[in-house]
């Protein structure tokens, strides 16, 4: 049975290309604005409800410039979801801005890279070009559902539940994992942030923040793979684009979510 696949639209940003691609000067082309948005993602069937990532709170999105449109519990709300209604939670990276609500969910398995999770409770974590990205309370607070036992660590390509599984590509993050999702309209590729934005495919054109530029390159491959092989529809992870690319979950708000698969 395939999965209902939402990306819900939580957040967004004005940035400019400067800010938003690595060493954009150079491509040669004038400096421009752009949009960012955020999502989470859900994917829902009879018997399983799984949460792509928990988004950031209002409060850390205020202290870091970015507008909250529908915090993720008031989004997951509107979609008929409560907080005991999911069983598993994937935080795709330890970024804030996919860590932020992960103890809202009492009984969900959290599942996260091996990698990952080793790189941010390890010794680098803390520096300063890694520990701007990241919240250090959301970071104890996985360290404390791991250590309450309720954290599944993956790796390399794996089936998480039937029709879902989770490739760890590293690059954006060290232990960065891209969803392959059984989808109502057909398979599903949520690159989250292996792919912020549809030109990182089209153009080859990293994003700004990596843990390895090579890794990411490595990423944008794989996603191509993947897509080729499934047949399936990528959703990148901040661009404005998945919008207007997808149907919407609610024709008279458009910009709220979209059904991905």
């Amino acid at each position: 049975m395939p999965y209902e696949v939402l990306a819900v639209r939580y957040a967004t940003r004005q940035a400019r290309a400067s800010e938003v691609y690595a060493n954009h000067a150079a491509y040669g082309e004038p400096d421009h604005p752009i949009r960012m948005d955020y999502f989470f993602w859900l994917l829902r069937r009879a018997g399983r409800t799984i949460v792509v990532d928990t988004g950031f709170t209002p409060e850390v999105g205020q202290a870091r410039g970015r507008t909250t449109l529908c915090a993720p519990p008031d989004a997951l709300a509107r979609l008929g979801v409560g907080p005991d209604d999911v069983d598993t939670v994937v935080i795709t990276h330890a970024h804030y801005d996919h860590t932020g609500h992960v103890a809202l969910f009492p009984r969900a398995d959290i599942v996260i890279s091996a990698r990952e999770l080793a790189f941010w409770t390890g010794t680098y974590a803390g520096r300063a070009q890694f520990a701007h990205s990241a919240e250090a309370a959301d970071l104890d607070t996985l360290r404390r559902l791991d250590a309450a036992g309720r954290v599944t660590r993956v790796g390399g390509r794996c089936e998480i539940a039937p029709g879902l599984e989770l490739v760890d590509v590293g690059g954006h993050t060290p232990g960065q994992l891209v969803a392959l999702a059984d989808g109502e309209g057909g398979p599903v590729v949520l690159a989250s942030d292996a792919v912020h934005y549809y030109d990182e495919l089209d153009l080859d054109r990293p994003f700004g923040v990596y843990a390895d530029l090579a890794g990411m390159y490595r990423g944008f491959d794989t996603v191509r793979e993947l897509a080729a092989e499934s047949g399936g529809a990528v959703v990148a992870g901040h661009d404005p684009a998945v919008l207007t690319r997808f149907t919407p979950w609610d024709a008279a708000d458009p910009g709220f979510a979209v059904r991905a698969g």
